[in-house]
């Protein structure tokens, strides 16, 4: 934890170590940045790998294990189950269902993937085991898995939100989850649904881009006062203020840009 008490956590997605659209460079850049930040945690939300085969698991692992952040968290995308790939995954990287605490964040995260399919789900025989992970007060609560919880603009037709999307949503609002880490589309997004804030992360180091759209990663900062700055990073580039939001106000704002430190947009609602 920074000395100010705040609580630093970069939030990356969607590497595709095998694609033809990989760039190492990319990759090597995102893992230098993230040292040099010092975050308290690395979550990455899935799709390590392209086809979910064991020489790309080695190769992502070979990357990531340079990281030098203490607290580290994986999830398996939709990519990483292919050719049972979810095998390499619990072999190199862990448990694809986990619950991680560290300082006064508690961090649920499900494996949404199903094998050789692009779509989700949680399902309901996981609803109990995710209240489960919540029930303890005076956690900052934050919910991680790899497929869209709420439709992205920019995205084009969607097609693979987790199936049972309506439902999940109202176990995270009844359990008072602050914030929903989750990737997939290559897409960042912010969206606030009631008192949830749902955060999708871009693709950190390829160029399986949409439209306008550039390699990027989240950097999420949790002040003692539990107000919250969300910045989107870009490898080798500069970094917005793209989501700011009070949890105990229930305030929140979704800023535009943020250039030479001056930021345009609104104020907190």
């Amino acid at each position: 934890m920074a000395d100010d008490g705040v609580i630093t956590i970069a939030h990356i997605s969607d590497l595709h170590v095998g694609s033809q659209y990989f760039i190492p460079n990319l990759m090597s850049r995102t893992i230098e940045e993230l040292n040099e930040l010092r975050p308290n945690a690395v979550i990455c939300t899935g799709d390590l790998t392209n086809e979910g085969f064991r020489q790309e698991y080695a190769t992502a692992q070979t990357f990531l294990s340079t990281l030098e952040c203490e607290t580290q968290l994986f999830l398996p995308g939709n990519h990483d189950s292919r050719n049972v790939g979810y095998v390499h995954f619990e072999e190199l990287f862990g448990q694809r269902d986990s619950v991680l605490s560290f300082d006064r964040i508690r961090v649920v995260s499900a494996d949404s993937s199903e094998p050789d399919l692009d779509n989700g789900r949680i399902g309901r025989e996981r609803y109990g085991w995710v209240r489960d992970g919540f029930k303890d007060e005076g956690f900052f609560k934050i919910f991680a898995l790899h497929h869209h919880l709420l439709p992205v603009p920019g995205t084009g037709r969607e097609r693979s939100m987790v199936h049972d999307a309506g439902d999940l949503l109202e176990v995270l609002i009844q359990s008072g989850v602050d914030l929903v880490l989750c990737g997939h589309k290559h897409v960042p997004y912010v969206w606030r649904l009631e008192n949830l804030v749902v955060v999708n992360a871009g693709t950190a180091c390829t160029l399986r881009l949409r439209g306008r759209t550039k390699p990027c990663y989240n950097i999420i900062q949790i002040d003692p006062d539990d107000k919250v700055k969300i910045f989107r990073k870009y490898p080798y580039g500069s970094q917005e203020l793209i989501a700011e939001f009070s949890c105990d106000e229930r305030k929140y704002c979704k800023w535009e840009k943020v250039e030479a430190g001056a930021l345009t947009g609104g104020g907190l609602i």
